[in-house]
C-alpha cells in the first residue's frame, strides 16, 4: 500500500491510496483456501475441489470482497498511521479506470477533529435558582388530579345550562356576515364561568338547553392578539350538542383512597415530590444553560463542517416537521426559509459545545461505565417487541457509532456535572414563575457565539429574532382552550400563538451529543467501490 497526501487544508485531507493487485490476490488466495473444505462439486469428493477450480467457480465474489477488505484495511491503517481523527465517516473513491489484476487507487477525502487546547474549569461561576413547593401548587395539583377523576355525566335533555356547567357545542364565527378563517369549530368543550373564552361568549349560553341554536354576538378585545380581529364585532352560531354535569369529586380522605392511597396527606406528599422534580429539573435546565454559555463564551476553535452540516441537517428536518403540523405550513416554512443563516449558527455552536465537552469529559476521566452502558441499552430496547429487543442490543453492541450516540446524552450529563462540582455556586430562591421566566429569557442556543479568527472573544450575539406566525387555520378537534373565541389568543379566530420554531430549538439546549462526535469513524464499507468493480 502506497500513500500520498494531496489536501491538508484547515480540517480536511485528502489522499490517494494505491493498493497493488498482489495484495488483492494474496487476500483472494487466502479466501479460496478457506472455503475450498466447504466446497462440493460433482466428481471431486468432499473438500477436495481443486483452488483453481474453486476460483473459477467464485473468483467475481471473492476478487469484490478481497477488494473491499483491502480497501478498508488501508483506510484503518491510513487513520492509524497518521494519527487522525475523523470527525465523520471518510469519503472513499475508487479510480474509475480500475479493472481486476491491475492496482487499485482509492481517494479518501475526511475531515478530522480540531485540536482544541487543554479546557479551562476553573472560574466558572454559576447561580442556581431554586423554587420551593408551596402548599397552593400542591392544593392545585390535587384539584387537578379531581377534576380528572370526576366523570362527567349529561344531563337530561330538558336541563338549562348554569354556570359551572360544560356545555359540548359546534360553532362558527363570521365578521360582517362571512365566515373568517378558523372561526369554526366542532365537539368543543366550555365549561361556563371559566372564563376561558374571551368575555361575552360564555356568559350568553346561560339557559340553553341540548340542541339548541343560538347565535351571540362578541366584540373581540382591542389588545386581542390578532390584529385583523381585535377590535371587530363578530357573531358566533352556536349548536348545543350536549350538557354535562362538571361538579368534580371532594378531596378528602376518602377520595385519596380511591386512588388506592392511605389517605390525602399522602397524596399531597406524593405530588409535593413530584413537583419538587419538576422544580430541579427546571434549576437544572438554567444552570446548564450559563454553563454552556461560559464556556462557548471562553472557547473558540474551527469546527469540521461536515458535523455542522449534519447538525444543521437534524434541526433543520426538526423544524420542517413541527412546520408541517402548524396551522398554516407554508408561512412557516416561508418563516424558517428567511432565518436559515440563524439555524446554522446554532448547529455551529452547538457542534463547537459538544467537542469541548467532550473534550473536558476525557481530561477529565469522566466515563460511562459498563453497568450503566447495559442500563442505557436495556432501556432502549425496551421500545421494541419481544422478537426485535435481543437484534436491537446485538446491534448496539456489534456498532460503535450506534453505542456512541446511545451513550452520548448520558456522558454529556455526567461531564455537565462534573463541571457545576467544579463551579463556584450561589444559591437564591425563586417562584417558579421566576424560574420559568428566567429559562425564557435566557434563549443561549439563540444567540450562538460564533467567533472570527480575529474578534479576540469580544464575540456577537446573534440574537435569533421571534418569529410571528401568520394566520393559521385550527383543525375542528382540537382542544378547547385553543378552539376559536378563546381569550387573550394571538391567531386567526382566537386560537393561541404556537412558539416559534426557534423555542422549539431552544429547548434542546445547545446540546450536540459530544460522545457520540468523538467516536472513531465506522470502518468505511465502499460499496460504490464494488460496483464499480464489477
Amino acid at each position: 500500500m502506497q500513500t500520498v497526501e494531496t489536501l491538508n487544508e484547515g480540517l480536511k485531507r485528502a489522499y490517494t491510496v494505491t493498493i497493488t493487485s498482489k495484495d488483492i490476490d494474496a487476500r483472494v488466495d487466502k479466501e479460496v483456501q478457506a472455503i475450498a473444505p466447504q466446497v462440493r462439486m460433482p466428481g471431486f469428493r468432499p473438500g477436495k475441489v481443486p483452488a483453481n477450480l474453486v476460483r473459477k467457480m467464485h473468483g467475481e465474489s471473492l476478487q469484490r470482497d478481497a477488494l473491499n477488505s483491502s480497501i478498508q484495511d488501508s483506510i484503518q491503517k491510513l487513520i492509524a498511521d497518521n494519527k487522525l481523527r475523523p470527525a465523520m465517516q471518510p469519503s472513499v473513491e475508487l479510480d474509475e479506470t480500475f479493472e481486476f489484476g491491475k492496482d487499485a487507487e482509492v481517494k479518501v477525502e475526511l475531515e478530522v477533529l480540531p485540536e482544541i487546547a487543554a479546557p479551562s474549569t476553573d472560574g466558572i461561576k454559576l447561580e442556581r435558582l431554586t423554587a420551593e413547593v408551596s402548599d397552593a401548587q400542591v392544593d392545585e395539583a390535587a384539584g387537578r388530579i379531581a377534576t380528572q377523576q370526576g366523570a362527567l355525566e349529561e344531563y337530561a335533555a330538558s336541563h338549562k345550562a348554569k354556570d359551572g356547567d360544560t356545555l359540548t357545542i359546534d360553532f362558527l364565527g363570521k365578521i360582517d356576515g362571512e365566515p373568517f378563517e378558523g372561526g369554526a369549530a366542532e365537539d368543543i368543550k366550555l365549561k361556563i364561568g371559566s372564563g376561558q373564552f374571551i368575555p361575552g361568549f360564555e356568559e350568553q349560553l346561560t339557559g340553553v338547553k341540548k340542541g339548541d341554536e343560538k347565535t351571540i354576538e362578541i366584540t373581540f378585545p382591542e389588545d386581542y392578539g390578532a390584529e385583523h380581529l381585535a377590535g371587530k364585532a363578530a357573531t358566533f352560531d352556536i349548536t348545543v350538542k350536549a350538557i354535562l354535569n362538571g361538579d368534580k369529586p371532594k378531596l378528602d380522605d376518602d377520595f385519596a383512597k380511591s386512588l388506592g392511597l392511605e389517605g390525602l396527606d399522602k397524596l399531597k406528599e406524593l405530588l409535593k415530590g413530584q413537583i419538587e422534580q419538576e422544580h430541579n429539573g427546571l434549576t437544572r435546565t438554567y444552570m446548564k444553560r450559563k454553563l454552556l454559555d461560559q464556556l462557548a463564551a471562553s472557547h473558540d476553535f474551527d469546527v469540521p463542517p461536515s458535523m455542522v452540516e449534519a447538525e444543521f441537517n437534524q434541526i433543520w428536518a426538526q423544524l420542517q416537521h413541527e412546520a408541517s403540523h402548524e396551522e398554516n405550513p407554508e408561512a412557516a416554512l416561508k418563516e424558517m426559509e428567511a432565518e436559515k443563516e440563524d439555524y446554522r449558527a446554532i448547529a455551529v455552536r452547538r457542534v463547537r459545545l459538544g467537542l469541548l465537552l467532550s473534550e473536558i469529559g476525557q481530561a477529565n476521566g469522566v466515563v460511562v461505565s459498563d453497568q450503566e452502558m447495559n442500563r442505557l441499552v436495556m432501556q432502549a430496547a425496551q421500545q421494541y417487541g419481544p422478537q426485535d429487543r435481543e437484534r436491537f442490543v446485538q446491534y448496539v453492541r456489534q456498532d460503535p457509532m450506534a453505542a456512541a450516540q446511545l451513550r452520548a446524552p448520558l456522558y454529556e450529563d455526567k461531564v455537565v456535572d462534573f463541571l457545576f462540582d467544579k463551579a463556584e455556586v450561589t444559591d437564591r430562591t425563586v417562584s417558579r414563575e421566576e424560574l420559568e421566566a428566567a429559562i425564557e429569557a435566557d434563549d443561549s442556543d439563540l444567540k450562538p457565539h460564533v467567533h472570527g479568527p480575529d474578534c479576540g472573544h469580544d464575540h456577537d450575539h446573534a440574537e435569533k429574532p421571534k418569529a410571528k406566525k401568520a394566520a393559521p387555520k385550527k383543525a375542528a378537534a382540537e382542544k378547547a382552550e385553543e378552539a376559536p373565541a378563546a381569550k387573550d389568543k394571538a391567531e386567526a379566530a382566537p386560537a393561541k400563538p404556537k412558539k416559534a420554531p426557534a423555542k422549539k430549538v431552544a429547548a434542546a439546549e445547545a446540546e450536540a451529543e459530544p460522545a457520540a462526535k468523538k467516536a472513531p469513524a465506522k470502518k468505511a464499507a465502499p460499496k460504490k467501490a464494488a460496483a464499480k468493480a464489477e
